[in-house]
């Protein structure tokens, strides 16, 4: 029996929608099964950043979604923030990995302090406590000592704090070069394989996955 792949993914409501599109875009082609958390401010956001206007229904969510990425039904649903009933709100059925892409300063304070008002603050701390993989990749320019305080109290914590500053080594052409950067390296932590740019170091056909020849 084949076990497929499942995260949580959870889109808050800081700048950097592109970044999000493109993991749920990735995450759904390799057929791993997304369980997806939309902040409301989220929905603003996608909607100024990506043009993008996700409806504020679940059901609807998922079925455009799962529509405009071509996925089977299995792989993507959309929960209410405040679906308690879910998976992912469960120590018991949540999965083990947790990106929260884009994420805001304040939700970063939220799981920082426990807190659990709605699904996304919620999930994220079912994952903490089950010593699972938490990744937030924050977007705010500049951080203040409040932000800083609380990014260093969650990665004491084991949390993956990744912020969405993508690197320009790899001579990008276009804005969706830098998106695909930060994409890859969330993949990478989430050890999930793809193709979206050579490695550092190497070159040819093995440069995308890092294996030598």
């Amino acid at each position: 029996m084949t076990v497929v792949k499942e995260i949580t993914l959870a889109f808050s409501g800081a700048s950097g929608a592109p970044y999000a599109w493109r993991l749920l875009e990735l995450l759904l082609a390799q057929g791993i099964k997304v369980h997806l958390l939309i902040s409301s401010a989220a929905r603003v956001v996608f909607a100024t950043e990506h043009d993008v206007k996700l409806p504020a229904s679940p059901d609807k969510c998922s079925d455009m979604l799962r529509q405009h990425f071509g996925c089977a039904a299995s792989l993507l649903t959309v929960y209410g923030k405040e679906d308690w009933f879910s998976p992912v709100a469960s120590g018991s059925a949540a999965p083990k990995q947790m990106v929260i892409c884009p994420c805001s300063t304040g939700t970063v304070a939220s799981i920082a302090a426990g807190i659990s008002d709605n699904l996304i603050e919620r999930a994220a701390d079912v994952v903490i406590k089950e010593g699972g993989q938490l990744i937030l990749v924050p977007r705010e320019s500049p951080l203040s000592a409040i932000h800083l305080e609380n990014m260093l109290k969650l990665a004491k914590l084991g949390v993956t704090i990744m912020p969405a500053a993508p690197g320009f080594y790899h001579q990008p052409k276009q804005v969706s070069d830098l998106v695909d950067f930060m994409v890859a390296r969330i993949l990478d932590h989430l050890k999930v394989p793809h193709q979206l740019l050579n490695r550092w170091g190497y070159s040819g056909e093995s440069a995308a996955t890092g294996e030598q020849n």
